[in-house]
């Protein structure tokens, strides 16, 4: 079962998230279809969705994360919550590319630098919060360690992890942890972090060894006393609807409503996250418009 673990220091410089999303990346590639390259990818910004929206206060708050560097990929996009909730979507799912010189896919090359990382909280009330920042790499977990930094202006790092059988495109091992420095931290502890990070090996390398999560993360604080704070279960799983289907068709004047409905006399809409599909009947069609010209 993937999972996600917060820990911290006990002198309270320093925080970490880890999470193994394996599972996660797996259901994402088996509802999208994604190729290698897009498994890759969507697996990275799932992950790096779940340890953002673990950073998140209160039941209903949720944050989106979107990619696009201008690369053949098009718009990666990934939504987690702090209930450990993620869904997303690769605009080019099929997108084939050729492995690089040592031997990894091209998670860059898919996605691009040429563009903006956008992230966009909302806690479930008022005015999301939207920040963004200028792509470094397209390698997903280089590009939130320079969002956090350039546009929340906190110390950051990030590493991401998914190991793709090249030949099928399936997922088999995802995850990725997440360090803050916190207000106040001690000089000694960032210096530790700093050299521990060094000679950290890569994700992918540390779930093959079947290193858990709490083993990863004291890799990370190796020289320092640390706790875990908390755990949370990680899953795929999409909150669309039949009602937010027709809140959508809402939006179209009346007219329009009701000729979305093809020769069979339903309309059909599927989500762009799980790709679940809902048929609309032309008398709902026609009730829906009935109500907007009512209002």
């Amino acid at each position: 079962m993937d999972r996600l673990i917060r820990t911290i220091t006990k002198d309270g410089s320093l925080m970490a998230i880890a999470a193994d999303s394996s599972d996660i990346a797996l259901v994402a590639h088996q509802v999208h279809h994604t190729s290698p390259v897009a498994s890759a990818a969507l697996g990275r910004l799932l992950t790096g969705a779940a340890l953002m929206g673990a950073l998140l206060k209160g039941p209903g708050s949720s944050v989106t994360v979107k990619m696009n560097g201008g690369g053949p990929l098009g718009s990666v996009v990934a939504i987690g919550d702090g209930r450990g909730h993620v869904r997303g979507y690769v605009q080019n799912p099929g997108t084939q590319l050729p492995v690089r010189g040592d031997g990894k896919l091209d998670v860059g090359g898919g996605i691009g630098k040429n563009g903006l990382m956008a992230v966009i909280r909302d806690f479930g009330e008022g005015e999301p919060y939207i920040g963004q920042a200028r792509l470094v790499s397209g390698e997903v977990a280089e590009d939130i360690t320079s969002y956090y930094a350039t546009s929340e202006q906190i110390p950051t790092a990030c590493a991401l992890g998914v190991l793709v059988d090249k030949e099928a495109g399936e997922p088999t091992l995802a995850g990725g942890i997440l360090v803050q420095v916190l207000p106040g931290a001690l000089e000694k502890a960032t210096e530790q972090l700093e050299e521990n990070l060094k000679t950290l090996s890569p994700m992918t390398t540390m779930l093959a060894k079947g290193m858990t999560m709490e083993e990863i993360c004291g890799l990370v604080f190796a020289g320092m006393e640390w706790e875990k704070l908390d755990e949370t279960p990680l899953s795929y799983g999409c909150n669309c609807s039949k009602e937010r289907v027709l809140r959508a068709f809402s939006t179209l004047k009346p007219e329009e409503i009701r000729t979305l409905a093809g020769e069979d006399g339903y309309a059909e809409a599927a989500c762009q996250y799980c790709g679940k599909k809902y048929r609309i009947s032309q008398k709902e069609l026609d009730e829906l418009a009935r109500q907007k010209e009512e209002k």
